[in-house]
């Protein structure tokens, strides 16, 4: 069989040791109370043996999670990893399904400041608002299997844009292009703007009023309801006006795309991780694994 060692190599994981042991040690706390809190649901009470008595468990939970990440990072089917780690499959099910939930409640890092994580909408625009931060704002679509026949709500999946079945999420990033937050996906069909504004950002928008948000053309909506707030490219001079004026106008637009090209840059290392490029798994495990990915993409230091 392949060394276990070699399997939690960077090239396997997506992750380095250092950033590995972080999790493993982060993760373990939580990941033990569910466990207990299981075992005591099934039982019907407290435990009666001392710790560390009964079956020990083949699939460790440094194994599991570098099983989570192998999983993310290439999309490897459940029936190889179990073939990797000895295993039989609904073993690597399970912890897969364990791990990608407690990334998923992660949040997301915050730069420079270690041990603080962004969890919501509220927390970013705290953030931006205590630390003078402009916000980048864009959404992303991914591609997912298209509803059985007969289903309801087939077409609620297909993408205006990209005329295929996806699903949407809506990302913020800061200046340096850190992913600060990610909203749970919603059908492609659904406008950029409208799944922002059913995120809560109009709230935000009204509560933190100093925050700025640097958004494309899909967000005008925003940019005419929070002027100076959603900032959108500047819009086109009607013809006729002088050459100047559409000198002007092509620097402005130059200058917002190259400030705004910060969230592009975060969503491209969402992409790294294959399970995002196309997701061909059920769709309403699509969210956390989105969420997982980005708590990971998030910790980042560069």
């Amino acid at each position: 069989m392949v060394d276990r060692a070699v399997l939690a190599h960077p090239l396997f994981t997506g992750v380095s040791m250092e950033h590995l042991a972080a999790l493993v040690a982060e993760l373990a706390s939580p990941w033990t109370a569910a466990e207990e809190g299981r075992r005591c649901q099934v039982r019907g009470g407290l435990r009666r043996r001392a710790p560390g008595a009964g079956a020990r468990y083949r699939l460790v939970f440094v194994d599991r999670v570098i099983v989570t990440l192998i999983h993310l990072r290439h999309d490897l089917p459940h029936a190889v990893l179990a073939l990797l780690f000895d295993v039989d499959r609904s073993t690597v099910t399970r912890g897969i399904g364990e791990v990608r939930a407690l990334l998923a409640q992660r949040g997301c890092a915050v730069p420079d400041c270690p041990g603080l994580r962004l969890r919501t909408l509220q927390d970013v625009f705290a953030y931006a608002q205590a630390e003078g931060i402009e916000l980048r704002l864009d959404a992303t679509e991914v591609q997912v299997r298209r509803p059985a026949a007969g289903r309801g709500g087939r077409r609620a999946f297909v993408s205006g844009k990209k005329k295929q079945n996806t699903m949407k999420a809506t990302v913020i990033a800061d200046w340096r292009g850190r992913t600060l937050w990610a909203d749970a996906l919603r059908p492609g069909r659904v406008h950029d703007a409208t799944a922002a504004r059913a995120a809560g950002i109009t709230g935000c928008f009204e509560y933190f009023g100093e925050v700025e948000v640097l958004l494309d053309d899909g967000y005008l909506g925003l940019s005419r309801d929070y002027p100076g707030q959603a900032i959108t490219p500047p819009r086109k001079p009607r013809p006729g006006v002088p050459a100047r004026r559409i000198e002007q106008w092509d620097h402005d637009r130059h200058a917002h795309s190259s400030d705004r090209i910060t969230v592009e840059h975060a969503l491209a290392h969402h992409k790294y991780w294959k399970q995002l490029r196309r997701w061909t798994h059920r769709r309403d495990r699509l969210p956390d694994t989105y969420r997982a990915v980005v708590s990971l993409v998030s910790d980042r230091r560069a």
